[in-house]
């Protein structure tokens, strides 16, 4: 019989029959419900040794779903942070998670307890970050991080005796201002500079070479103090030697006082060049007479200036001045290492429409060279050509040679001090660095030497001079005021008087005052507008008096620490009580009509009884209506309580006012 005859029973097979509610349409229900099926994949699943215990629900469509394996980071070890350190003076909680590898919220919960109210972005100082660490058994320590400033003095090295070769001398010519400075540098350029190198070129750059017997020689065409004194402020010192021009008819000036004071204050040698020998009237012996009352004696009267008759007409006398400078430049015995990376200080910079920032520089030591990274104050870049005094392009440039420098990112500032760095990335990193910490460093700079800072200078042992300048109506005054002042000096602290002379304080005595850290002393005159002006901006303290013992007294009194500010008192109002009220926990509560001003709280007050004080102290709570308020103005009502004083009555006046300190 054939199948298709056979009764329908017969043609399912048994393993079916087993299997209720059977559905042909599901190709694996068997092997999914099947117990030998399932079996089989249980002996096949275990053995796999990542096998956890499979039950039926985890076999689904004959596939194993392997349970999820652990990441690395939950299977490694905690890591145990026994020190941390912290660079600054404060750091965030952020910061102090990531140090010390600890929760946010669990950081945060123990500044809680410690009655922090802080978040994650909060900042807390070393002691408080120093409480929590010690909480997790964490050591927290203090250590400076490194800054970009650091590495590059680090990159530094210094020069042995075997690496240095004798440089050049670098001159400024100083003098009053009719004496022939100009003249007489014109006319040094002139004789030693040949016929196709003269010319405007020289002048631009602000500095230039000359020859003398081989030997060179780099005159600095400054425009006078204010250069000088702007780089003695920013502690460069790009002069060597400074000649004074004084006219041997008009003889010492106040300018010529002035130049003298500058070169003595930066303690640069000074020779003297006696101008305008040709002149019929020209007495040099007057010069030399009058020079000695500001302690230049010269060589021939037995001292150690070297004065030098010369005529910027004629030429008379210039070679022998010359001859003097290299002289003198033999006795400093003046050195460098040109085999370093260039050092220099900025003598000017200005802004090229064409060329972009360019700034003359006066190398100090070392090479520069043309690709050199450079770094000047907040200004950085790669060096693009140099130019030497000449206009021409040069390759490099040696100790005491003036160079202009084209490559700048910004212009530098004149007196910055110029340094080429190894690495193009540190000189980006430290021009970034100075530019965020210029607020503060124009703070910290313009914290100048003041009466009232002066004790605690000296106490923490900061200050062992004290510099004075001092500006007075008449010579003689000038002399006794300078007189008394350096009679003062003590063990802890010497005066010294850096200029003294008749006439106003001008800008140039407030550029000295801000280059040397000086106190200006004036008596009986006052600053000029620019000076004014000037002394504000450089943080300068000037003082004016007219009676010599008030002056003499006020600095007894700083150099002893007593200098107290004074100070006034001001009226802000008065207020009458109307009613008195006490109440449960507050103490009396007056209710007053403010008649006229405005009370303030925790302003000073005193309660006024038939025009007698009764009572002096604070106004400790001031409230209109329902709400506290910090002041209440005249026409309204409002109720106030005294610190520490219940008794109050109707009719009484509250006076209330605030102390005002006077600058002195």
């Amino acid at each position: 019989m054939s199948n298709r005859n056979r009764a329908p029973e017969l043609a399912v097979p048994m393993e079916k029959e087993r299997v209720s509610n059977y559905d042909p349409n599901k190709k694996n229900y068997i092997r999914q419900h099947d117990p030998e099926h399932v079996s089989r994949n249980r002996k096949q699943a275990s053995k796999n040794s990542n096998f956890n215990g499979y039950d039926d629900e985890v076999i689904r469509g004959g596939k194993r779903a392997r349970s999820k394996k652990p990441s690395a980071q939950q299977m490694m070890a905690p890591i145990k942070i026994e020190t941390a350190y912290m660079a600054g003076d404060t750091i965030t909680v952020r910061d102090l998670t990531e140090k010390i590898g600890k929760p946010a919220g669990e950081i945060i919960k123990k500044l809680f307890m410690l009655g922090n109210m802080a978040t994650i972005n909060s900042e807390i100082d070393f002691d408080t970050a120093q409480l929590v660490c010690s909480d997790f058994e964490i050591t927290l320590e203090r250590k400076q991080e490194q800054t970009a400033e650091a590495a590059l003095v680090a990159e530094d090295f210094d020069d042995t005796e075997e690496n240095l070769e004798t440089r050049p001398p670098v001159v400024t010519i100083m003098g009053h201002v009719d004496h022939g400075k100009t003249s007489l540098l014109d006319y040094i350029r002139k004789s030693r500079v040949t016929a196709g190198e003269a010319g405007g070129i020289t002048q631009h750059i602000g500095a230039y070479t000359v020859n003398v017997d081989g030997r060179q020689i780099t005159f600095l065409d400054t425009p006078g103090h204010e250069a000088f004194t702007a780089m003695r402020a920013r502690g460069t010192q790009a002069t060597d030697i400074a000649v004074l021009v004084v006219a041997a008819d008009d003889s010492v000036m106040p300018q010529t006082v002035e130049s003298i004071n500058h070169a003595k204050a930066a303690e640069v040698p000074i020779i003297v060049a006696i101008n305008k020998m040709d002149k019929p009237d020209a007495n040099p012996e007057k010069v030399k007479q009058d020079l000695t009352q500001y302690g230049l004696v010269c060589e021939d009267w037995g001292g150690e200036t070297i004065c030098v008759p010369v005529s910027a007409k004629t030429g008379e006398g210039v070679d022998d001045l010359l001859e003097m400078i290299l002289l003198q430049a033999d006795v400093l015995q003046l050195q460098a290492n040109p085999n370093r990376l260039g050092r220099g200080v900025i003598i000017e910079a200005k802004l090229d429409k064409a060329r972009g920032p360019l700034a003359t520089v006066l190398l100090q030591n070392g090479t520069l060279h043309v690709g050199d990274s450079i770094i000047a104050g907040m200004a950085s870049g790669r060096v693009r050509a140099l130019i030497n005094d000449k206009g021409d392009r040069v390759e490099s440039a040696g100790p005491s040679m003036p160079v202009e420098i084209m490559g700048f990112d910004d212009v530098p500032s004149a007196g910055d001090e110029m340094i080429a760095v190894g690495d193009e990335h540190l000189s980006r990193q430290v021009a970034d660095e100075r530019r965020e910490k210029l607020k503060a460093s124009r703070e910290a700079t313009m914290a100048k030497m003041s009466m009232e800072n002066l004790f605690s200078s000296i106490e923490a042992g900061k200050v062992t001079t004290l510099n004075l300048i001092i500006k007075a109506d008449v010579q003689g005054s000038v002399e006794a005021v300078k007189q008394a002042m350096e009679k003062l000096s003590s063990d802890e602290v010497k005066i010294r008087v850096l200029h003294s002379a008749a006439g106003a304080i001008t800008k140039d005595d407030v550029n000295l005052a801000s280059a040397f850290n000086a106190i200006i002393i004036g008596f009986n005159i006052r600053p000029d507008a620019s000076a004014r002006e000037a002394a504000e901006k450089a943080k300068v303290d000037v003082r004016l008096y007219t009676v010599i013992y008030k002056a003499i007294e006020d600095m007894e009194l700083a150099m002893k620490g007593m200098l107290e500010p004074e100070y006034r008192e001001v009226l802000l109002g008065h207020a009458e009580v109307r009613n008195v009220f006490k109440i449960t926990g507050a103490g009396i509560i007056a209710g007053c009509y403010v008649q006229d001003g405005k009370m303030q709280r925790n302003a000073s007050v005193r309660l006024l009884r038939d025009s007698v004080v009764v009572f002096e102290g604070k106004l400790s709570s001031l409230r209109h209506l329902k709400d506290d308020v910090k002041e209440m103005a005249a026409g309204y009502e409002c109720g106030m309580s005294l610190e520490g004083h219940n008794d109050i009555k109707e009719g009484d006046i509250v006076e209330c006012y605030i102390m005002e300190e006077i600058p002195r």
